[in-house]
């Protein structure tokens, strides 16, 4: 009973994150055992790419990151870091429908000399804002890429709700990094 229970609890935690997490990668030959420092890209962007907000949101995703870098021994050092973090962003706004069913949705509608029709339709019920995020991992002495990966998810409407959003994403993210999380 307890191990159905067990089996069951662990369903429905997976079930409940909601960040899709893909395309992982990691350099073949790479020794992660070597690297104990990293720093972020500077990050450049401008015009019409920056909307309101979009510094405070950068600067909570890096916390994150560095939270979860952190939490696998890696220290955060601008000064010759072994590892530079690259960060790549995608917003996509997205609308979400429905399909009307006769059942529900009225009876058929006559359009004359016996004909009686009645087509399914979508019907917008709501818009949404899905992020993408795609960290590189590059060992700074090589410029070469070491680790990759993707996680979507989501975006929270609320203000309040956007920090525990970028925590929650990248703590996913980076179950997928190659060196685990010490506990």
């Amino acid at each position: 009973m307890k191990r159905i229970l067990a089996i069951l609890l662990i369903g429905v935690m997976a079930a409940c994150s909601s960040t899709k997490v893909s395309n992982t990668e990691s350099a073949p030959n790479a020794d992660f055992t070597k690297y104990k420092t990293f720093d972020f890209y500077k990050l450049t962007a401008s015009g019409d790419t920056v909307s309101k907000g979009f510094d405070e949101r950068i600067a909570l995703l890096k916390s994150a990151i560095s939270g979860e870098l952190g939490k696998r021994g890696y220290t955060q050092s601008s000064s010759n870091p072994d590892l530079l973090v690259n960060i790549g962003i995608q917003v996509e706004e997205k609308t979400q429908t429905r399909e009307t069913d006769w059942r529900t949705d009225g009876r058929y509608t006559y359009v004359g000399q016996r004909n009686y029709s009645w087509k399914s339709e979508e019907i917008v019920t709501g818009y949404y804002k899905e992020g993408t995020v795609t960290i590189h991992v590059v060992d700074a002495a090589k410029n070469s890429m070491v680790w990759k990966g993707t996680a979507k998810d989501v975006l929270p409407s609320k203000e309040k709700n956007i920090s525990e959003a970028a925590t929650k994403g990248m703590k996913a993210l980076f179950e997928k990094y190659p060196v685990p999380a010490s506990k």
